[in-house]
């Protein structure tokens, strides 16, 4: 039967960070099911930096989010009817679920289908959009592009992120020496003690391009970047001969781009790459779906050994809290992955 489906639908798009009347929370009817579809509850929606990026109308990986079209998120939930012999009743599924409370999982209308999850769960069910899910598997593919060797030193920024805590563990595991850039005392003491990392920079320090600078006495040899902006710059400056920037993400950037003009990400050492002979390579999970199970397979084993630990940060209220919670990205006050819990 129908059923009263809420959800966000981009409105404007944003100019900086995201403001009121950018997105709005709105009520619709949920049509009757035809063969080939089913309805899925949202049970957790995940907060990522690139959700800011399809807000914008710039040149990226996926079309923006077109005005009126419900935001774009990923998620994970349950399905409560269904007329598809894949979606049982009671399976569990994730994918581009969207910010709203109710979708409908029709292959021919959604960006991309949504996947079964086994059951049981082999882990918690937050898990599956963190260390086993999109931002643990960047964080894999991110280390192995890089070829990361014994002995090489790592900067990882943004240490104590989704992707960032990941990363710094499986650096840590291939004998690295494992350098991150946190914001706060309190996630630059996290990331030594929890994720493993030898030393953790405070960015929010007056100093902290000095204590970088005493953090990697012998240069930089893997770039992990998650951040950009004044510290990716400094870091480029510290390459080695022969280094390997992997660039997952610019989060510094991505409130004050500016297609076509001046914005706020210069850097000053990017001629650092020709003098050092090094190399920079972005990067997207989307491109390695044929990687996915070798990637979920090496960090669930990590897991069930008791050698990977993950932080989440799950923000209650129900789908009326993703826009303020989102802001969270921004200013750091997130550990690991940040996520919402739109229903139980």
């Amino acid at each position: 039967m129908s059923e009263t489906n809420r959800a966000f639908r981009l409105r404007k798009r944003p100019d900086g960070e995201l403001a009121e009347g950018d997105l709005e929370l709105v009520e619709e009817q949920t049509p009757e099911l035809v063969d080939g579809q089913a309805l899925v509850r949202t049970q957790l929606l995940s907060l990522d930096p690139t959700n800011r990026i399809w807000m914008s109308d710039i040149r990226g990986y996926m079309p923006a989010v077109p005005i009126d079209a419900v935001m774009r998120g990923i998620g994970v939930g349950e399905v409560i009817e269904s007329r598809r012999d894949d979606m049982p009743v009671g399976a569990t599924v994730s994918g581009f679920v969207g910010w709203q409370e109710l979708v409908l999982a029709d292959d021919n209308l959604l960006e991309a289908p949504l996947a079964v999850l086994p059951e049981p769960l082999p882990a918690p069910l937050p898990a599956f959009l963190g260390a086993l899910g999109h931002t643990g598997i960047t964080a894999y593919i991110g280390i192995d592009n890089a070829e990361l060797k014994a002995g090489e030193t790592i900067v990882i920024s943004g240490a104590c992120g989704a992707v960032g805590s990941i990363a710094g563990q499986l650096a840590k595991e291939r004998g690295a020496r494992v350098v991150g850039v946190a914001g706060g005392p309190d996630k630059c003491r996290h990331a030594v003690a929890k994720l493993g990392y030898d030393v953790c920079v405070d960015h929010k320090a007056e100093d902290w391009r000095e204590q970088l600078d005493t953090a990697t006495p012998d240069g930089i040899d893997v770039d992990f970047e998650n951040v950009g902006g004044p510290i990716m710059d400094h870091v480029l400056g510290r390459l080695n001969i022969g280094a390997r920037v992997s660039l997952c993400g610019m989060i510094a950037e991505y409130n004050t781009y500016n297609p076509g003009g001046e914005h706020s990400g210069g850097l000053t050492n990017i001629g650092q790459l020709i003098m050092q002979r090094a190399t920079i390579q972005g990067f997207l999970v989307l491109d390695y779906g044929d990687r996915f199970e070798e990637a979920i397979g090496h960090l669930a084993g990590m897991l069930g050994a008791g050698k990977l630990h993950y932080d989440e940060t799950i923000v209650n209220g129900g789908l009326d809290a993703a826009p303020e919670a989102l802001a969270q990205l921004f200013t750091g006050a997130n550990m690991g992955k940040l996520l919402v819990r739109v229903s139980d």
